[in-house]
């Protein structure tokens, strides 16, 4: 098959080549969309990534030029129309999972950098200012933390937050009895979590339901001060509610690798540029606010495994096989 991969970066390269030898790649930093999607003419197929826009005027172009397949390189897909790919027959695939580690271990690397300040001490040393002043942290253990989600990924983060000795409370329409059974976690409604909580940190799927669960009215509830982390997607969290937290302390500080509008921002160099968005320009003003762009997947192994399966569902249609990974609207 002949397939256009759409933003393609550079660290995924040799990932990519290597998992996939049998088929004709076109490797394009470019992201798709409707300027750029003529690019996979004569394609098969195309690849995806998050920040690709698979909607439906795109996906009407992409049929138009007879590519029956889009193979996405996440687990999440709120970028593709789904409706409209299944009307156009389009068949679309994800990787529903590569590495819940990577991102759970993101997700306490965040927390233990916020709590005892480590990008602020790292830039005083580095000018030679060893003061200790401000810098002061907590002890995790004994600490409470809410997780709202406990799938793959919300169940790791538990289980290391376990190790570190702090009270575990999670919010999940579905109960994880393994998890209750490793960690001891307690399941309670999201608005007890936000009142007992010293960290939240957030593991759910993106729905109409959990649509900016961190907002005005579940902020209010929080202790003050209370730790925020969201490294799951970026519209769980209504960021200028936040921001109005940071400014009178009720958040204490906020953790963030993913972010609603972060399309025509995360995944490039800016350096050059003019920073356009208000948003962020006024949360990297908090000394108490880190952002990581979209990285926290960002490991080895998650790249092996999103390159694997990627093949693997290439594979599928070339053998005119459905894959156990498309998905139906």
């Amino acid at each position: 098959m002949k397939v256009t991969f759409f933003s393609a970066h550079k660290f995924e390269h040799s990932y990519l080549k290597e998992a996939i030898p049998n088929h004709k790649l076109k490797l394009l930093e470019t992201r798709l969309n409707l300027d750029t999607v003529g690019i996979a003419r004569g394609s098969d197929a195309v690849s995806l990534f998050v920040s690709d826009d698979a909607s439906a005027p795109v996906l009407e172009k992409l049929h138009e030029m007879d590519i029956k397949y889009i193979a996405l390189r996440s687990a999440g897909f709120n970028h593709v129309d789904l409706k409209t790919a299944d009307r156009l027959g389009i068949k679309v695939a994800r990787v529903p999972e590569y590495s819940p580690a990577a991102i759970a271990e993101h997700t306490v690397a965040l927390i233990l950098a916020l709590n005892r300040k480590l990008v602020r001490a790292h830039n005083r040393v580095r000018d030679l200012n060893f003061s200790l002043d401000g810098l002061v942290g907590f002890d995790m253990e004994g600490k409470t933390v809410g997780i709202a989600g406990t799938g793959k990924i919300g169940s790791k983060v538990t289980k290391i937050l376990h190790g570190f000795g702090c009270k575990l409370l999670a919010f999940d329409p579905y109960v994880n009895e393994e998890v209750i059974s490793a960690t001891g976690v307690e399941y309670v409604d999201f608005d007890t979590l936000c009142r007992q909580s010293d960290i939240i940190t957030l593991h759910l799927p993106l729905t109409p339901e959990s649509k900016y669960i961190i907002g005005k009215s579940s902020i209010e509830k929080m202790k003050k001060g209370v730790m925020l982390i969201n490294t799951s997607r970026g519209a769980l969290v209504n960021t200028k509610e936040v921001i109005g937290a940071l400014k009178s302390g009720q958040v204490g500080a906020f953790g963030m690798d993913v972010y609603e509008e972060e399309e025509d921002l995360f995944f490039e160099d800016h350096s050059e540029d003019i920073l356009l968005d208000d948003v962020i320009a006024r949360l990297l003003t908090f000394h108490n606010v880190l952002i990581t762009s979209h990285q926290a997947f960002l490991t080895r192994e998650a790249l092996g495994k999103i390159a694997e399966v990627t093949a693997f569902n290439l594979d599928c249609w070339d053998k005119n096989k459905a894959s156990p990974n498309e998905l139906k609207s």
